[in-house]
């Protein structure tokens, strides 16, 4: 059985980060309240200027750039590429990060997740016509980065994402099929199993 829930980008609530230095508009979480006790997290935040990121410890973190110019990270001393859209970068939530605008303010697209509980895969794809992907991971988030992207999951009737809008799969862990349609279209693929070892 599975179970489908079609999050709407108008509807995301806003949250404060935990350093206080901005927002975040939350996407969709397992469980839990407030800023701690999930096992993933799908996040937005618009970043204004320079400075330091919050610290997640004992969760894994996965951030691309959404829109804007770009940044580079300073992770534990050690500097990244400069990041640019679509370009996913991971990091352990307890380290020291800070961020470097390239440009002016840009939004990141954040995956936060305890890798002692999910395994995670993360991938942005380009749409153009039709895309078919299979997948056996219990929890699907398919994110849209432009309106029209058109997704049915195991044959059922296809969901029309708009800008930004995330769809969520919650499904028994079986092999079954993804189908995405749209002339053309940026969209991220997550795919979340529970650990069992």
């Amino acid at each position: 059985m599975t179970w489908v829930q079609l999050h709407r980008a108008a509807d995301y609530p806003r949250m404060p980060w935990k350093n206080g230095a901005g927002s975040t508009q939350e996407i969709a979480r397992d469980q839990g309240e407030g800023l701690d006790g999930f096992g993933w997290r799908l996040s937005i935040a618009d970043i204004g200027e320079s400075g330091g990121f919050s610290a997640f410890n004992g969760y894994q973190r996965i951030i691309s750039v959404l829109e804007g110019d770009g940044m580079q990270l300073r992770v534990d001393d050690a500097l990244s590429r400069p990041l640019l859209a679509f370009d996913p970068f991971a990091f352990a939530g307890a380290s020291r990060v800070d961020c470097r605008l390239l440009g002016g303010p840009i939004r990141d697209f954040n995956l936060i997740y305890a890798p002692q509980r999910f395994r995670a895969r993360l991938q942005w794809l380009r749409v153009k016509g039709e895309l078919r992907l299979f997948s056996s991971a219990s929890s699907l988030l398919l994110f849209a980065a432009d309106a029209g992207l058109r997704a049915s999951y195991a044959g059922t009737t296809a969901v029309v994402l708009g800008r930004h809008d995330c769809l969520q799969l919650e499904t028994a862990g079986e092999l079954a099929e993804l189908l995405l349609q749209a002339p053309a279209a940026v969209c991220c693929l997550i795919e979340l199993t529970p650990r069992r070892d």
